[in-house]
């Protein structure tokens, strides 16, 4: 029998069918050039107050940029905006990493719309210091949230602002009440940077703790405690709910040592689980006391006078720095000196006198 080199099989490739374009060269290249097109900030800020998230989500990237040139735009859109702003009850929850803010937040956040409120979170992601980059994570972790009609979620990295809060955070809360929300979470990144610039832009201050951490009270830090309007034990479940009760306990213990507060109110502290929603809707009850009580004593409004106040200087510190370091002269200088203060042939501060004195000579 004649042996045949030629090999065959029943297994080859067949060229299959090419699947379809999933958008015709014409569609994209009309988004592309709508990508292109930026909206004035007259459009802005009417789909703002329609209730447009994308609109909305525009300009606070805009209000973001650390482009000089954007900063007009941005200042019009916020000045358009603030008539319409300052009708919603603002809420900062800190926390250590790891202590459940997210969940926390997704399952407050759920129960809150639940009872038909329109509700913002703005959540600080930190920024490294060394990439200077952000995961920017919230949206993936509030699974359920983000998908709500009702609700906007909105992360920024925190860059080098003042206790995690991004630098822009404060114009964005006004973004968001034009909006229609009226309820706006500010998520911090967390206990052990200072936590002033939250409190200074919320009404309520909310503490998350854990327990079993090795940290129930010589792990509290005073200054956040005096600030805390209420202390929430999470993970409250399963073979933790004897240690959360305790937690409860001593943290009420502690609490009761500190002065009274300005706003006449002495803060709660209770216990709730965010992954079996045990104790969410007793929070936003304490919260609504609270309300309550420094509505009818005046210390809401107060304490929102002075925040204006404190923004305002805030505002100033911030233009002037960033009008210092965008300064041609000056930033040519600081280049210069920066390789003579590394080198050690001039003092840090002779050479920051002497870009100062550069600055004022203008």
């Amino acid at each position: 029998m004649a042996h045949s080199d030629k090999k065959t099989t029943a297994l080859h490739e067949r060229d299959g069918i090419q699947p379809p374009e999933t958008v015709s060269p014409v569609a994209a290249e009309q988004i592309r050039q709508s990508r292109k097109i930026q909206p004035t900030a007259a459009e802005l800020v009417s789909g703002i107050l329609s209730g447009n998230k994308t609109a909305l989500s525009r300009a606070i990237t805009l209000i973001e940029s650390t482009n000089p040139a954007h900063s007009d735009k941005a200042n019009d859109v916020i000045n358009a905006c603030l008539p319409h702003a300052g009708k919603s009850i603002r809420i900062g929850i800190t926390g250590v990493p790891g202590v459940g803010k997210s969940t926390f937040i997704e399952a407050f956040g759920t129960h809150l719309t639940s009872l038909g409120k329109k509700v913002a979170v703005l959540a600080v992601d930190p920024s490294s210091t060394l990439s200077h980059g952000s995961i920017l994570g919230d949206k993936t972790r509030m699974e359920e949230l983000v998908k709500d009609q009702n609700a906007y979620i909105r992360p920024s990295a925190s860059g080098e602002a003042l206790g995690g809060v991004a630098q822009k955070t404060r114009e964005a809360i006004v973004l968001c009440e034009a909006a229609g929300f009226e309820i706006i979470i500010i998520e911090t990144v967390g206990v052990g940077q200072s936590e002033t610039a939250v409190h200074s832009m919320t009404d309520f201050f909310l503490l998350l703790k854990i327990s079993g951490a090795g940290d129930e009270l010589q792990g509290i830090k005073r200054g956040i405690m005096e600030m805390a309007d209420a202390i929430v034990i999470n993970k409250a479940d399963g073979d933790n709910i004897k240690r959360a009760r305790l937690a409860k306990t001593e943290f009420g213990r502690a609490l009761h040592l500190f002065p009274a507060k300005d706003s006449g109110w002495q803060p709660a502290v209770a216990t709730c689980s965010a992954v079996t929603k045990e104790g969410i809707a007793a929070v936003w009850e304490t919260i609504m006391a609270y309300l309550e009580l420094t509505g009818s004593n005046g210390f809401f409004r107060q304490k929102r006078l002075e925040q204006n106040q404190y923004w305002m200087m805030e505002t100033i510190d911030s233009q002037l720095k960033q009008h210092f370091y965008n300064h041609p002269e000056v930033s040519r200088l600081l280049e210069e000196n920066k390789k003579a203060v590394q080198d050690e042939v001039v003092s840090p501060f002779a050479a920051a006198r002497l870009l100062l004195q550069r600055y004022f000579k203008d």
